[in-house]
């Protein structure tokens, strides 16, 4: 099988219901086999899937997935790079277990487990993704969010001051997919969120527009997996330059 290698969204105080579900799929891949078979995560939201293992099953992590109202078209995983699929993978930080760091320049998310592991996401990241960098704190958790286009793109695209007043509402063309987690420093909203995408070929992938983008079925995994207050460092360089 050959393998392919591969917007700051504004809200309103009304908008920001936090949510605090939990459950869904398992997924991902171990690197050391049976390093963690079977075992539950020591870190986030009680309840949630255990960790990806050996045994992992791509095609039912991936399959279409009922949510409500909606359901989640199926991702083409064979079409991806493997790294890019949820996966379980040594990583060296001195951050503490549970915390969040995205790697725009590579296109991943870790969720950190301690012993020197992460859960690891492919990321689609827009020119939002990498317009601040920094840390902060995921304070708002939105299932099915209502998506407002900012006004740097209402300007490129006139169209979309219809979308201003109210949102564009729910559902399978909104642009932050499933799930949008947003992130705050203080009281301040730095209008940088991690969200689903109505573009799965994005993952792996600089885009136009954005922040971090996640298939829909992973941005609904870490959802369920991290709580409120969960710390989110956003790269400010590239780890693996060295020069």
């Amino acid at each position: 099988m050959k393998r392919h290698f591969s917007p700051h969204e504004q809200t309103r105080p009304e908008e920001n219901n936090l949510f605090d579900r939990r459950t869904f799929l398992a997924g991902g891949l171990l690197l050391s086999a049976g390093a963690l078979a079977g075992c539950q995560t020591a870190v986030g939201l009680p309840d949630q899937a255990e960790l990806p293992d050996e045994e992992f099953d791509y095609a039912a992590a991936y399959a279409a997935l009922p949510d409500g109202d909606y359901t989640w078209p199926a991702i083409n995983y064979k079409n991806f790079d493997q790294q890019y699929l949820r996966q379980v993978v040594e990583y060296k930080t001195r951050e503490r277990p549970g915390t969040i760091i995205v790697d725009p320049y590579n296109n991943f998310l870790y969720w950190t487990l301690g012993n020197k592991k992460a859960l690891r996401y492919g990321i689609g990241v827009g020119r939002a993704g990498f317009a601040w960098n920094g840390e902060a704190l995921i304070r708002v958790k939105r299932e099915h969010p209502i998506w407002r286009p900012p006004r740097e793109m209402i300007a490129r695209k006139p169209s979309l001051e219809r979308y201003w007043e109210k949102g564009y509402p729910p559902g399978l063309k909104n642009p932050l997919g499933a799930r949008a987690m947003d992130l705050w420093q203080g009281s301040t909203d730095t209008l940088f969120r991690i969200h689903g995408t109505n573009k799965p070929s994005s993952i792996g992938k600089s885009v136009s527009s954005g922040c971090i983008r996640m298939w829909q079925q992973d941005v609904i995994d870490l959802f369920n997996r991290v709580p409120l207050r969960t710390k989110v460092v956003v790269l400010s360089e590239d780890p693996n330059d060295t020069a």
